[in-house]
């Protein structure tokens, strides 16, 4: 089954509350193509111009996230339910990721433990980052441990902070370099932490051909015992134990590098819906099966991966 793991959706009504717990920059989520009614009429068809078959959709990066509980959980339950009364309307060609209302740790254990048992959620999605703080700061680490207890799916998307700095915001420079770079950070944080050596049960999905990683595993092999000495296992191992997916935005090179770098049967098929629509949104599922790219590697990113991955079929 061909399975597009990174794909989005947004109702206004969901942006609306979005607003009111006091997030900003909604308009780049409104009017993309991204939400219901005719907009999910036209994703059906370009899924189907595409050949693909579904779509697992996150609210990311506009997740729940702020420093009040109960904002934050109220809005949780609420695109939960939302993403929930979706896929069971249109069950063949979605699945969605629960939010959860960081970084309120019990409440985001409770609201995982709701959307995976309950509400039958494929997995869970958190930005790269919780309000500027790294997933692996201490005060995250029992929502790593729930992850891991159940065996649950995580997906990690940018979350569009400039990777906290002036020199990629003020030029405006946040989607075309900032989302890869924050995608380059969390990876190696992950990895210097030990996350994935020390919770072997998540199956971690990264974004955006895990950044700049593909091109920086040699050098972080070659440097990280005397600048991060507590790193349990060479980078390039470690990078190994999670999956990316294949948002490149058609550069096959940048694909081919990836490839090579984990393997293949660490990628999966995502094109960034609403953000690569129309002849984009074919480009990046069509780009897999370039000349250059090894024609069995292009079948299980394709149609193989995703489906073993998130027992989808």
């Amino acid at each position: 089954m061909r399975i597009d793991v990174h794909a989005h959706y947004w109702t206004d009504d969901y942006l609306d509350l979005m607003v009111e717990l006091g997030r900003t920059g909604t308009d780049v989520q409104r009017g993309t193509g991204a939400g219901g009614g005719a907009e999910l009429d036209a994703r059906l068809r370009l899924m189907e111009r595409a050949g693909v078959e579904m779509q697992v959709l996150s609210a990311s990066p506009q997740l729940p996230y702020g420093e009040d509980l109960n904002k934050t959980t109220k809005l949780a339950r609420f695109v939960n339910d939302q993403y929930t009364e979706l896929v069971e309307k249109h069950h063949d060609h979605f699945r969605a990721y629960a939010a959860l209302p960081l970084p309120h740790i019990d409440a985001s254990i409770n609201e995982m433990g709701r959307a995976l048992d309950e509400l039958g959620m494929v997995g869970v999605v958190m930005n790269t980052t919780v309000l500027g703080r790294a997933l692996v700061e201490a005060d995250f680490e029992p929502v790593f441990a729930a992850l891991n207890e159940r065996g649950a799916t995580l997906y990690l998307h940018p979350a569009g902070n400039s990777a906290c700095s002036p020199l990629i915001r003020d030029y405006r420079l946040t989607w075309m370099v900032g989302a890869p770079i924050e995608d380059t950070i969390s990876i190696m944080q992950l990895i210097t932490s030990g996350i994935p050596t020390r919770y072997p049960n998540i199956t971690i999905i990264n974004s955006h051909l895990g950044g700049a990683l593909p091109m920086l595993l040699q050098r972080a092999d070659d440097q990280y015992r005397w600048e991060a000495p507590e790193t349990p296992e060479p980078p390039s191992v470690a990078s190994r134990r999670m999956w990316y997916h294949t948002v490149g935005h058609g550069h096959v090179p940048a694909l081919r590098c990836a490839i090579e770098s984990f393997g293949a049967e660490r990628l999966l098929l995502g094109t960034d819906f609403p953000y690569e629509t129309g002849d984009t949104f074919v480009r990046a599922v069509e780009y897999i099966n370039d000349p250059h790219v090894d024609a069995r590697a292009a079948r299980a990113i394709l149609d193989e991966n995703a489906e073993a991955l998130l027992g989808i079929g």
